[in-house]
């Protein structure tokens, strides 16, 4: 979508009592992170798409394009392609030990939201309905038709009643399921969202400006239209969290889960095992397994009302996925500076991922959402309304951050963005 992306420039970490003197980290965890595969900035995919067009709002959370279907001038259609990741191996251990199916109408929820939740950021929340479609990739030896009907029944629960009670308007248009077991080594879980627009209704975070306040959606809690507690885990970084997380026995058990390719101190290589009782707080107690499976959660029923009472005021929109808290970094006008500073506290999920893998803090805030992962970009006296709506479905909401403009310095500083987390953990810059 853009071809800027966040950097940290100030890596250094702060224990969370405050004790002993910042540590240098950055390197070795950029290795890791590589040796399993994957990338915290995916920097080789944003090289790749630098010199595509980025549609008629560069700056917006999807790409928008001309209405191709009905050619009006006054408007546009946007799409969004995105799935459940490595997320669905966890969940294919767990139900191979637990025989537990819900954990399938998870990972269809994953699929959904994380296709959703991108595309309401541009605005597209509605009467106007979003198209879904949705493929899976499976290989039929190890994964069950019964499976396959728990993640398409789930995924047709959510959008009726679910999502639709609260004027969420999704129609599926079905989909595809693909026996690829030569390439795929147990599922891959993939939605394609799209839906027609009013230019005029766009949401372009162009439009954030130095004044602007951020309001954070926690991303843990239970909502009112969710069944159960939320860990607040979305579906990005499963890589790091499940191997950081759960022990080397789960690497022979289930060595259809992982790259037989990844050296073997990179398997695996936590504490936990998946059916090990967690206590994260409230008086909420999951397994280590369901707690990093808990579904991402969709802000579709919050920003439907939001949009409906203030789309005019809000600014700009950020869903806090691949990047974590430095996303807005992407979509950020050069010469503005983003400052956290009232963070919600770590939920115990991140807390643990940090403990088991030893993950440096500033590189967490890079990977994961730490407990909001929407962020609504807008004036003050808007900012009490939207956290008012959301606190109506039980998520908590709060201002988490401003926007100001960077010292010119000569006219250097202007040509950058920043985005500065200040919180117990510490203190980090990132740079576009």
């Amino acid at each position: 979508m853009t071809d800027r992306m966040g950097t940290a420039t100030d890596r250094h970490e702060v224990k969370p009592d405050g004790e002993g003197a910042p540590t240098q980290a950055g390197a070795g965890d950029a290795a890791k992170y590589a040796g399993r595969g994957v990338s915290a900035d995916k920097g080789d995919v944003h090289a790749a798409i630098a010199s595509l067009d980025k549609g008629l709002y560069p700056r917006a959370f999807c790409k928008v394009v001309p209405d191709h279907i009905g050619g009006s001038e006054d408007h546009c259609i946007v799409m969004h392609a995105d799935g459940a990741g490595t997320k669905s191996s966890l969940a294919y251990a767990y139900w191979r030990r637990t025989g537990d199916l819900s954990v399938w109408r998870g990972i269809a929820q994953d699929a959904l939201v994380m296709n959703l939740d991108d595309l309401i950021c541009v605005g597209a929340c509605g009467q106007d309905p979003i198209m879904l479609s949705s493929t899976i990739g499976r290989n039929k030896h190890l994964v069950t038709g019964e499976v396959i009907s728990a993640i398409i029944g789930g995924t047709e629960s959510l959008l009726s009643p679910e999502l639709k009670e609260h004027g969420v308007n999704i129609v599926s248009t079905g989909g595809e399921t693909a026996d690829v077991g030569d390439l795929v080594r147990t599922l891959i879980v993939d939605s394609t969202v799209t839906a027609r627009m009013r230019r005029s209704d766009i949401i372009d975070n162009s439009n954030i400006q130095e004044g602007d306040v951020v309001v954070g959606l926690a991303s843990f809690g239970q909502a009112t239209y969710e069944r159960e507690y939320n860990s607040g885990m979305g579906s990005n970084g499963l890589t790091a969290a499940r191997h950081d997380v759960f022990r080397k026995e789960l690497a022979t058990e289930f060595p259809q889960t992982y790259d037989p390719g990844l050296a073997s101190e990179l398997v695996y290589c936590g504490q936990l095992d998946l059916e090990d009782t967690v206590d994260i707080g409230g008086g909420h107690k999951v397994t280590a397994g369901k707690m990093v499976l808990s579904p991402t959660r969709t802000y579709a029923p919050i920003i439907a009302r939001v949009l409906a009472e203030c789309r005019p005021k809000v600014h700009g929109m950020v869903h806090c996925s691949g990047g974590g808290q430095t996303k807005i970094l992407h979509f950020l006008g050069r010469g503005l500076h983003v400052v956290k500073d009232n963070l919600f506290r770590v939920p115990p999920l991140f807390q643990i991922i940090h403990e088991q893998g030893g993950t440096p803090w500033q590189e967490m805030y890079k990977v994961f959402n730490m407990g909001h992962r929407m962020e609504i970009y807008t004036d003050g006296s808007t900012a009490a309304k939207i956290i008012e709506i959301a606190h109506s479905f039980g998520v908590q909401a709060q201002v988490v951050g401003r926007v100001e403009a960077l010292p010119t310095n000569g006219g250097e500083e202007g040509l950058r963005a920043r985005c500065t987390i200040k919180s117990e953990l510490g203190e980090f810059v990132y740079e576009s």
